[in-house]
């Protein structure tokens, strides 16, 4: 059984703010060792409903730490506590 992706960021297909979010925390985690996932809001009426356009959201541990922007030293900070 695996455990819970500690980044988790909310996404959607199209999105160029999302795009550059995917890109900053594969390489963040990647260094940090830290397991991530995107989910597509469009793929759960609830978080389409929730999130609407404010994509992409960025978790760390549960805790949001991000709208729209990922800024790297912050996550890998996050990562770190």
């Amino acid at each position: 059984m695996s455990a819970e992706p500690r980044v988790v960021v909310l996404v959607r297909d199209g999105c160029h703010l999302c795009e550059e979010a995917l890109r900053i925390i594969d390489a963040v985690c990647r260094d940090a060792e830290a397991s991530w996932q995107a989910v597509d809001v469009d793929g759960d009426a609830s978080l389409r409903a929730r999130y609407t356009d404010h994509v992409p959201v960025t978790f760390v541990d549960g805790e949001q730490l991000s709208l729209w922007f990922v800024d790297a030293d912050a996550l890998r900070a996050a990562l770190a506590g």
